[in-house]
């Protein structure tokens, strides 16, 4: 058996990404033009892209909402996922970032289902609550964040509040590189990984678990919660 050193676990991601998700030019145009555009290349993999597509699906989501949009990589394979009246309202801290995302989306056809909320998602958040308690707008079926470490808590507080029983929630990056297990980091985002880990362990409105993961991006791992 294969230790799983850098190269074989690319090697595998590649094998897995040609036989499980294929390419799109759209997609990978996106990831081009975000990467043309200086912005960094922070977009998930390939096969995780193709796993929050089937998750929208096997959930029945009509109302995703995506905390963190960068070249709107993700935002495709979301929106992608969900019915043709269905939603997804992601949420961008820069105008110039945002403009690029929605290039992206209208040249992959599902422009008409994504909405960009422009501001810090701290900021955003408690914006989409009125609707929510008004009556005028469902709450979220599906929460992907992928936005700074450090807030990952007032995020998932916000998914919960924005959600209902049954709403999915997916926290990217979750292992970063293994030092989520180091007890003496003091780096600021994977303190946030780790106190958004806690409160998925110990807050009585999720039930997660979370899984490490190689490939394309490197060693990291993602967080999936159900609200209860």
């Amino acid at each position: 058996m294969s230790e799983p050193t850098p190269d074989v676990w690319r090697r595998v991601d590649t094998y897995l990404t040609d036989t499980l998700v294929g390419h799109d030019p759209n997609l990978e145009q996106a990831v081009a033009d975000q990467n043309a555009a200086g912005l960094p290349p922070i977009e998930v993999a390939p096969v995780n892209g193709k796993l929050l597509h089937l998750l929208a699906r096997m959930s029945g989501a009509k109302r995703v909402l995506e905390i963190g949009t960068l070249g709107a990589y993700s935002t495709i394979w979301l929106a992608r996922g969900i019915p043709d009246d269905g939603r997804v309202v992601t949420i961008e801290a820069e105008p110039r970032i945002a403009d690029i995302a929605r290039a992206n989306l209208d040249r992959a056809g599902v422009g008409q289902k994504v909405e960009i909320r422009l501001g810090r998602g701290a900021d955003v958040l408690p914006t989409l609550a009125e609707g929510i308690v008004s009556g005028s707008s469902d709450p979220f079926d599906l929460v992907f964040i992928d936005a700074d470490k450090e807030s990952n808590t007032v995020y998932l507080d916000w998914a919960a509040r924005l959600g209902r029983p049954g709403t999915v929630v997916v926290v990217d990056n979750t292992v970063r590189g293994g030092e989520v297990a180091n007890p003496a980091t003091e780096s600021a985002q994977i303190i946030g990984v780790q106190r958004g880990l806690e409160m998925l362990g110990r807050d009585p409105r999720f039930d997660a678990t979370a899984i490490q993961t190689l490939d394309a991006k490197g060693y990291d791992g993602i967080a999936i919660a159900l609200v209860v």
